[in-house]
């Protein structure tokens, strides 16, 4: 990589007007409808847990479980919402904007950990099986998937860019399928006797949480190791922004995610020796909101022949030409 020692650079910093980093008016309308499905799911969760220690089913005790994981969820949801709304301030540059990608990663691994004891206890109960009562178990669960589809439909509506709403969501939405899954245990009991379809269909809820706990814990662990967002290919970038007529080097790139929905982007920049470094600028900034949707830029422009100390060739280095600079 190169850095220039030159007094002619320009530092460009673009931060863009609204865009995907905009909390204001979508995070009050999240807020509320995360409100709506934690109400749904704390009266319910109340019923499930008396008549799942009734009928002696660990399909309905491992939903209720799972569900008061989706109350917390929700509950820590709403408040990082709040949280990443405060101003930067101090040492916080950035505000707490990451406080949301930090409830993703929690939903996640309680996610994780929610599936794993269900999982031991669901093979505990497959070897020696209790009675278990079929008709209460599919009356509430029919009951739990009416109460878990409002929940979901409230929620799907929401910001679902965002990974901490996607992390309540998720959330919800593998409760919804266990419910499915205790319907159809519940009535193989009430019609065959055969108790084990109570675990077998905990053992096919806890894969669900797994495969949605993995989802969630992979995209907000690639914000926290700074990885570009995805779908966003740094070389693309690198090639797109050298093909911007004027541009001649492109070097020290970095894309990045600071929350889910505010992509980052940082380079030097190099351009013809004699032209308008900041109208190139201006162009550059332009093609990355419209071609990959980043508006937060600092660019470190510096025209071509100024002197520069060679450090070391950076991995991915973008140029479109090689001629030797003065």
């Amino acid at each position: 990589m190169s850095t220039g020692t030159s007094h002619d650079h320009e530092h460009g910093h673009s931060h863009g007007g609204g865009g995907g980093h905009s909390h204001g008016v979508s995070a009050d309308a999240d807020s509320s409808k995360l409100a709506i499905a934690l109400g749904l799911i704390v009266g319910f969760l109340l019923v499930e847990v008396v008549i799942g220690i009734i009928a002696s089913s660990l399909a309905l005790l491992s939903d209720a479980a799972h569900m008061l994981t989706d109350a917390a969820a929700i509950t820590l949801s709403l408040i990082a919402i709040r949280l990443a709304r405060r101003p930067a301030k101090g040492a916080l540059t950035f505000g707490l904007k990451r406080v949301e990608i930090l409830s993703a990663q929690a939903n996640g691994l309680t996610l994780l950990i929610l599936s794993l004891v269900i999982l031991v206890e669901a093979i505990r109960r497959l070897v020696d099986p209790p009675e278990v009562e079929g008709g209460l178990v599919l009356a509430v669960a029919l009951l739990g998937i009416v109460v878990n589809l409002g929940a979901t439909w409230t929620l799907a509506k929401a910001n679902r860019s965002s990974l901490n709403v996607e992390g309540a969501f998720q959330h919800i939405l593998t409760d919804l399928y266990a419910f499915i899954g205790t319907a159809i245990a519940g009535a193989v009991i009430l019609l065959t006797g055969f108790e084990r379809a109570d675990p077998i269909a905990s053992i096919l809820v806890a894969a669900l949480m797994l495969h949605s706990s993995y989802g969630l814990l992979r995209a907000s662990g690639r914000v926290f190791l700074e990885a570009a967002p995805e779908g966003v290919a740094p070389d693309d970038v690198g090639k797109a922004m050298v093909a911007v007529e004027g541009v001649v080097e492109v070097h020290d790139l970095h894309v990045w995610e600071v929350t889910s929905g505010f992509p980052s982007l940082s380079a030097h920049v190099i351009v013809g020796a004699d032209l308008d470094c900041h109208g190139i600028r201006r162009v550059v900034e332009a093609m990355l909101d419209e071609r990959f949707s980043i508006e937060h830029t600092t660019l470190q422009v510096d025209h071509e022949g100024v002197e520069l100390i060679t450090l070391e060739v950076a991995e991915g280095l973008a140029t479109a030409d090689t001629r030797p600079r003065a």
